[in-house]
């Protein structure tokens, strides 16, 4: 379990088995206003697949501060030549209480808003990072105290949320899905933030 300022978050992660390395991995890093928060899943498995997720989170490291589609063509740059990878990718800022978000790739991105009832799914679009760049287009959405985003890659069944407790810890959260909805024939990672209940 994480606490940053105004979220509390946490992730769960496997390798496929027989793998030591996941090519599949997460950043969740304060900027100005906010936070990025991104998932990515390096195309197959193993240390190949790793290096390149790993080349990924570090573009997004340097160059946090820039907007989502900005960060997801420095990351389709930095990764020809490597297996590619497939991300989701949202900033939040707390000035506006907005969250921008795109994905590339099949990683899914689920907001549960905090009255539990409504949810926003994020569109995905078919590519990958350092092979095949789609159009980019951002979507914009409210993101409130209470708020719960969670993203998960493919080595994780789309029926993941059917049984989430949204009154549980983000790690909690995170734990419950991979215990119950890893397919077990991929890598496997489940990244879940919330907006901190004010």
């Amino acid at each position: 379990m994480h606490d940053d300022r105004s979220i509390e978050w946490g992730f769960a992660g496997v390798p496929i088995r027989g793998e030591t390395v996941s090519g599949d991995s997460h950043i969740v890093k304060p900027v100005p206003a906010g936070f990025l928060i991104a998932a990515v899943d390096g195309l197959g498995h193993g240390h190949e697949a790793a290096a390149a997720s790993r080349i990924a989170v570090t573009t997004l490291e340097t160059y946090a501060g820039e907007p989502v589609i900005m960060l997801a063509r420095r990351c389709h740059e930095a990764l020809k030549g490597t297996r590619g990878v497939v991300m989701s990718i949202a900033k939040l800022n707390f000035d506006n209480n907005m969250m921008t978000w795109l994905g590339v790739g099949n990683i899914e991105g689920l907001l549960l808003k905090g009255n539990a009832i409504s949810r926003e799914r994020l569109l995905l679009r078919g590519g990958i990072l350092g092979y095949q760049l789609p159009p980019l287009r951002e979507a914009v959405i409210p993101f409130m105290s209470c708020d719960t985003l969670i993203f998960v890659t493919d080595g994780i069944r789309s029926s993941f949320d059917g049984g989430i407790k949204i009154c549980d810890r983000p790690q909690q959260i995170a734990d419950d899905i991979m215990a119950q909805y890893n397919r077990g024939t991929d890598d496997a990672l489940v990244l879940v933030v919330r907006y901190t209940c004010k």
